[in-house]
């Protein structure tokens, strides 16, 4: 699954608060793999990389995502905010790379990755329009 976004077009008080915007997003990513049903209901372990330092939007993040999965999708998990680094998640590093194909894709009309991964996404949507 996958949303890109174009800023330009992303709500003034979205694109000034990025965090919020990417608690937002993140819950539409959520949203739509449950809706597929592309994951079990229960025991789900997400991992996220650390993109803040500043303690409260992390656990902004942490809260806002719980509340979305356990209220929203009755999802029982567990939400881990860890490091990225080159010894990081494996999951982690896969969706990095998964994002910067997708990236050159859409940036730089570089499709020689994608073209290697295309067969993987389910779905590729853009957001804010």
């Amino acid at each position: 699954m996958a949303i890109y976004v174009d800023k330009k077009h992303v709500y003034t008080r979205l694109h000034d608060e990025k965090h919020v915007l990417y608690n937002y997003i993140t819950n539409i990513l959520l949203d739509r793999v449950v809706t597929k049903k592309l994951l079990p209901t229960d025991d789900l372990k997400l991992i996220v990389a650390k993109r803040e330092t500043n303690k409260f939007l992390n656990q902004n993040f942490h809260n806002y995502l719980q509340k979305k999965a356990n209220g929203d999708h009755k999802l029982a998990i567990s939400i881990a905010i860890e490091p990225y680094s080159k010894t990081a998640h494996k999951c982690l590093q896969l969706v990095d790379a998964a994002a910067w194909t997708i990236f050159r894709k859409r940036e730089h009309q570089d499709d020689s990755y994608y073209q290697q991964i295309k067969d993987k996404i389910i779905e590729e949507n853009k957001l804010f329009g």
